[in-house]
């Protein structure tokens, strides 16, 4: 599991384990990482984690966000660096092999390598058990052997259609891990890509994506075919395609 050291001037305060999907850091005492200093913001970034990568978004803080000496917005987050807000340091640490070196973007490609998804096969004609022959009359006709168990079916693509505004109409396929939607400074949500599904997280922004009508919360929220989400005053219909 990841986790961040805390650091103030050399001494470490304490190490704080990646335990939830979505971790905000502010002075404010609901953020999940509070550190009581004027010089971090009430709401200053959040951390979002999902499967194995950590993601870091500034949240339009007072003072900005550094990561290794750098400004960000958001960054994707790699084992070693360094976050840095006003005095104190957050060392991001992880256990796992840095299997991704220079794959910085926010919007990550799909890990999957090409043939580790099989497409579904026919059942065999014959189960385990049975007799590996066929007799049609006198003639007697060698049937296959048993097919090799079907490998699992590959998981249906997902898409989203826009439905108002100027782009009302479009599609967009979610063919990479990750997928970033809304508007910077306004709301943003990520969509994400999972062997059983797609799911929805908030990351950005005081007001949380809609799903059917209904405002959800900081948790991932798996999506349904034909499910209409609204980000940043935009709705649109998630589906589900061969």
């Amino acid at each position: 599991m990841a986790k961040l050291i805390l650091s103030m001037d050399g001494l470490v305060l304490k190490e704080i384990p990646l335990t939830k999907e979505r971790m905000t850091i502010g002075r404010k005492p609901h953020n999940d990482i509070q550190i009581d200093n004027l010089a971090i913001s009430g709401e200053h970034a959040a951390l979002v984690t999902i499967l194995n990568d950590s993601f870091l978004e500034d949240l339009n803080s007072t003072n900005g966000t550094l990561v290794n000496g750098q400004p960000i917005k958001k960054h994707f987050l790699q084992n070693g660096d360094v976050v840095e807000l006003g005095k104190y340091k957050l060392k991001f640490i992880s256990d796992l092999p840095a299997a991704r070196e220079g794959e910085t973007d926010f919007e990550k490609t799909m890990v999957l390598r090409p043939g580790s998804i099989q497409p579904q096969e026919a059942p065999a004609a014959s189960a385990v058990g049975e007799a590996t022959h066929a007799n049609f009359g006198d003639v007697r006709i060698p049937s296959p052997p048993p097919a090799a168990p079907a490998a699992a079916a590959a998981p249906l693509l997902g898409v989203v259609q826009i439905l108002n505004g100027a782009n009302a109409g479009k599609e967009l396929e979610l063919v990479k891990t990750l997928t970033t939607l809304g508007k910077p400074g306004v709301q943003v949500a990520v969509i994400t890509r999972r062997p059983h599904g797609y799911f929805i997280t908030h990351v950005e922004g005081g007001q949380f994506p809609v799903v059917n009508g209904k405002t959800l919360d900081a948790q991932a929220h798996p999506l349904a075919d034909h499910d209409v989400v609204e980000i940043a005053g935009v709705k649109m219909e998630f589906f589900l395609k061969n």
